[in-house]
């Protein structure tokens, strides 16, 4: 996933997702506006391999909002 900030980190791997419930094999999803625990993969070597928390700004799967219109982004951030 693409990092959209100016910390430092271009590429995220997301590790977990906050306030998602577990049940046996379901994995743990998120959309636009979820808090993620994820590690940088791509970025300055200070951040990398460190697990640090990222809100979700933009997803590339449509979701419908409840005026009915349905809307997305070009990629994943």
């Amino acid at each position: 996933m693409n990092c959209c900030d100016n910390s430092g980190a271009r590429n995220l791997y997301i590790i977990s997702v906050k306030g998602f419930g577990a049940r046996l094999n379901r994995l743990p999803a998120a959309g636009a506006g979820d808090m993620v625990m994820a590690t940088v993969k791509k970025g300055k070597p200070e951040l990398r391999k460190k697990v640090m928390p990222a809100v979700i700004v933009r997803q590339s799967k449509p979701w419908r909002r409840a005026d009915g219109i349905y809307l997305y982004f070009e990629d994943n951030a």
